[in-house]
């Protein structure tokens, strides 16, 4: 399993990716799960991959010599005048290697499973972002739906849910990235380090050395964000008053009041009750 998440904001775009597989308790690997490509001053793109580390390979280098007709040329990711011909070359990409590898798989009872997400930015077009599904459809991602997912995605949601808008600054978007990876790393040991951190900034058509950041457990920044998250959760927990599970509580915030729809859970005192 992986996490990967690609976000797009006014002021550019943020990918983060985990870098670990496992196939079972004692096969865990690190590979990576993002790929750039870019020609500066031309175009940028990320590609973020989770699913079966056999698919994403295949899509990922079939991407880099894909191929569609457009009239006396073929399109490729390096001549394509959108990132929308690009995410059509990406789907094409998945749709290819499930023509080759998809049956065999199903006779091994393995699904073919991969998803990714593309984003980045060509010539004088606006940045975009594409999430990519197994069967090589894809969505786009709008300024009410800024970010993407793949892989483990449900513990680090929540946070990008809360704080997460179009008009987040890069680095509070960079910082969001993080937070979100350490939610998922904290409940879920089939993610882990090292993280890959890309932040684009819009416009620019490449990224600086900066501005690309592989984070180990050593990383100073990482180890900060983490210790004070933990304890700023903790002491918002801490000031949020506990219910009042006897006696009285202020009527504003009481928690043992009668529902205006709904009874309490009827308890069942002998053998004869049902629930109704």
């Amino acid at each position: 399993m992986t996490y990967c998440v690609g976000i797009k904001l006014d002021a550019g775009l943020i990918f983060a990716s985990d870098s670990r597989t496992n196939a079972g308790i004692d096969q865990i690997s690190t590979f990576r799960k993002m790929m750039v490509y870019e020609r500066p001053g031309d175009r940028f793109m990320v590609l973020l991959s989770a699913g079966n580390l056999s698919i994403s390979q295949s899509v990922r280098e079939l991407l880099q010599v894909s191929q569609l007709p457009r009239g006396d040329e073929s399109l490729t990711i390096w001549n394509a005048e959108s990132m929308f011909d690009a995410a059509r070359l990406l789907g094409g990409a998945m749709r290819t290697v499930f023509d080759r590898d998809g049956a065999a798989l199903k006779s091994a009872g393995l699904e073919f499973n991969a998803s990714m997400i593309l984003g980045g930015q060509i010539g004088d077009e606006a940045m975009r972002l594409f999430l990519v599904y197994s069967a090589g459809n894809f969505i786009e991602a709008t300024r009410e739906t800024c970010y993407f997912q793949i892989g483990e995605s449900k513990y680090g949601k929540p946070v990008l849910d809360r704080l997460l808008t179009s008009e987040t600054s890069l680095a509070d978007g960079a910082k969001c990235a993080l937070l979100s990876m350490d939610s998922t790393m904290k409940s879920n040991l089939s993610v882990g380090l090292p993280l890959d951190l890309a932040v684009y900034r819009e416009g620019s058509l490449a990224l600086e050395s900066h501005e690309l950041v592989c984070i180990d457990e050593h990383n100073p920044y990482y180890r900060m964000v983490r210790d004070d998250w933990d304890e700023r959760l903790r002491a918002a927990f801490d000031g949020v008053p506990a219910p009042a599970l006897e006696g009285r509580q202020p009527t504003g915030s009481a928690l043992c009041v009668p529902s205006a729809r709904y009874r309490p859970l009827q308890k069942i005192a002998n053998p004869d009750e049902r629930l109704c």
